[in-house]
C-alpha cells in the first residue's frame, strides 16, 4: 500500500513539473506571436510615416525663386536654347546678346566683320588701280627714295614699259638694306621680291589664310583678261573685321581728301563734315551727321553700294569706291556740272 501511495505520488510529481513545462513552452510561443504582430505593426506604423519623412524632399524639390540676375554667362548660354541652323540664326543669335548688352557694340562689329569676309571677294576691298602708286623697273635709286618719302608706304608693285607687266614687288625696309651693302651700284633686280597675283573673285576669307601660310602681306588683284585691276594689303583685310587701322606716323584727318586732278579727288568715309566744308567752300551741315560717310547715307536714305553715285547740292558728285555691308569706306568726287 505505502509503495503504491509513494509510486502516485512520484507520479503526480512528474504530471506537475510536465504541466509546468508545457506552460513555460506555451508562454513563449504566446510571446514570440505576441511579438511578431508588435513588430509588423512598427513596420507599418515606419511605412506610414515615410510620407512624413518625403515633406523634406519636397522642399528640396519646390522651384527655388530666380535670381535677380543670373550673370554673364548665364544669359548668353540661355540665348542657346536651341541649336543655330544656319548663319543667319546665329548672327540673330550674336543681335540678341548685343540687345541684351551681354557683348557690346565693338565686340559685336567684330563678329559681323568675321561673317562678312566669308562673303566678300577681294575685288570688293581692294584698292582700285587708280589709287595703285607703281615703281618702274627702271627708275633710278633717286626717283624710288622720292616716291617713298612722298607717299610713306611700305611695299610697292614693280611694273615695266606696261602697268599690267608686273616684274615684283620692292619693299621700302629692303632698299634701305641694300644701299648699305651696295652704296655705290644700284640694281633693282637685286633686292626685289616675286609679287603674289590672284583674281579679283577669290573670296576674302580664303584670302586671309593665304596671307597667313604664305606669311605675305601685299597682292597684285588681277581682272579675269590678266590686267591689274588693283591691289590688297593683309590691313585691308583686318579693317573689315575691326574696322579702319591708321599707320604710325599718320595723323588723324590726314589724306582723307586727295587730288586726282583739278576736278576730281578721292574722299575717306570718315572725313568730318568740317574738313570737307573747308576744303571746298560748303556749308553742309553736321548736326546729324559728323563724317562725309554719314551725310551720303543721310541724304539717299540707306547703305550705298559700291558704284552707288549720289549728287549733293548740284554739283558734288559722289560714287562709291569702297563699301561692306556696315559703311562706306571711300568715295570718288567729281565737281563741277
Amino acid at each position: 500500500m505505502r509503495d503504491d501511495k509513494v509510486n502516485k505520488t512520484d507520479e503526480e510529481q512528474e504530471n506537475a513539473e510536465a504541466e509546468v513545462q508545457a506552460e513555460s513552452a506555451d508562454g513563449r510561443d504566446a510571446e514570440k506571436e505576441s511579438s511578431e504582430p508588435l513588430s509588423a505593426d512598427a513596420g507599418e506604423e515606419t511605412s506610414a510615416e515615410a510620407p512624413g519623412s518625403v515633406t523634406a524632399a519636397e522642399v528640396s524639390e519646390e522651384p527655388q525663386h530666380e535670381k535677380e540676375d543670373d550673370g554673364i554667362l548665364d544669359r548668353f548660354f540661355r540665348l542657346f536654347h536651341s541649336e543655330p541652323k544656319d548663319k543667319s540664326q546665329l548672327a540673330d543669335v550674336i543681335h540678341e546678346a548685343r540687345e541684351s548688352e551681354i557683348i557690346d557694340e565693338n565686340t559685336h562689329n567684330m563678329i559681323e566683320g568675321v561673317f562678312e569676309i566669308s562673303e566678300l571677294r577681294v575685288r570688293d576691298i581692294m584698292i582700285p588701280r587708280s589709287q595703285i602708286i607703281f615703281v618702274h623697273d627702271d627708275d633710278t635709286e633717286e626717283s624710288i627714295l622720292s616716291i617713298i618719302a612722298s607717299s610713306r608706304h611700305s611695299r610697292y608693285p614693280v611694273v615695266g614699259d606696261d602697268i599690267d607687266e608686273i616684274k615684283g614687288l620692292l619693299i621700302a625696309k629692303d632698299l634701305l638694306i641694300y644701299r648699305n651693302t651696295h652704296p655705290k651700284v644700284f640694281n633693282i633686280a637685286d633686292f626685289m621680291r616675286p609679287a603674289t597675283v590672284i583674281p579679283e573673285s577669290v573670296r576674302v576669307d580664303r584670302l586671309l589664310r593665304k596671307f597667313q601660310k604664305e606669311r605675305y602681306h601685299l597682292a597684285v588683284v588681277v581682272d579675269e583678261f590678266g590686267s591689274v585691276s588693283g591691289l590688297v594689303t593683309i590691313e585691308d583685310v583686318l579693317e573689315q573685321i575691326v574696322g579702319d587701322i591708321a599707320d604710325e606716323g599718320e595723323k588723324k584727318g590726314t589724306d582723307n581728301i586727295k587730288a586726282v586732278n583739278s576736278s576730281s579727288y578721292l574722299i575717306s568715309g570718315v572725313t568730318p563734315i568740317e574738313d570737307f566744308n573747308e576744303k571746298f567752300g560748303t556749308e553742309f551741315s553736321n548736326d546729324d551727321a559728323e563724317t562725309i560717310a554719314g551725310l551720303i547715307i543721310k541724304t539717299c536714305g540707306h547703305l550705298p553700294v559700291k558704284g552707288e553715285t549720289i549728287v549733293l547740292a548740284g554739283k558734288f558728285k559722289f560714287r562709291v569706291v569702297n563699301a561692306d555691308k556696315r559703311r562706306v569706306k571711300q568715295l570718288e568726287l567729281r565737281v563741277g556740272k
